[in-house]
């Protein structure tokens, strides 16, 4: 049995935007998980991979400040810890100790220019996604009369913007 590309493309925002299993998201469109897999398959090859458009749509969603956060937080919690057996080893020279202070800030440089380039690619896929989103309810909701041909045209831009960006 064929099916409509509204159907498919339904399948994949449930799945990346609504992050559900693949099983989850074929059954709620009435779609065998057998197809919905083939599709899946179908648009990794072609450029489109629905996990990472689902990683880049989390990205969107939760935002990559609070991951970025995660990291600092681990990072200085060690950091602290490692000051504190600093001060508390007395018998670790002076030299060693401004030694290791030193590899500390190094390694705070250099947490923090990861922090910072984590991803670049994902974080501007999930920007674009995130834009094509707004861009889809902004027509719906102002000018329903054409969703439909934007439904028509975005499908591939899409698969073109996973291609630039993811």
């Amino acid at each position: 049995m064929a099916h409509a590309p509204e159907t498919k493309a339904a399948v994949r925002d449930r799945y990346v935007s609504g992050k559900l299993a693949l099983e989850q998201a074929a059954a709620q469109k009435g779609v065998p998980l057998t197809t919905a897999r083939k599709w899946k398959s179908q648009a990794d090859r072609a450029g489109d991979d629905w996990d990472r458009a689902r990683a880049a749509h989390s990205l969107t969603s939760s935002g990559a400040g609070i991951i970025a956060q995660l990291v600092l937080h681990d990072f200085l919690m060690l950091h602290e810890a490692t000051v504190e057996g600093l001060r508390a080893d007395q018998t670790i020279p002076p030299l060693a100790r401004a030694e290791a202070m030193a590899k500390l800030a190094d390694a705070f440089t250099k947490t923090m220019s990861a922090v910072a380039k984590a991803a670049p690619d994902l974080g501007r896929f999930a920007v674009a996604t995130e834009l094509l989103q707004d861009l889809a309810l902004f027509v719906r909701d102002r000018y329903p009369a054409h969703a439909s041909a934007l439904a028509e045209i975005l499908e591939p831009f899409a698969l073109e913007t996973a291609r630039k960006y993811g």
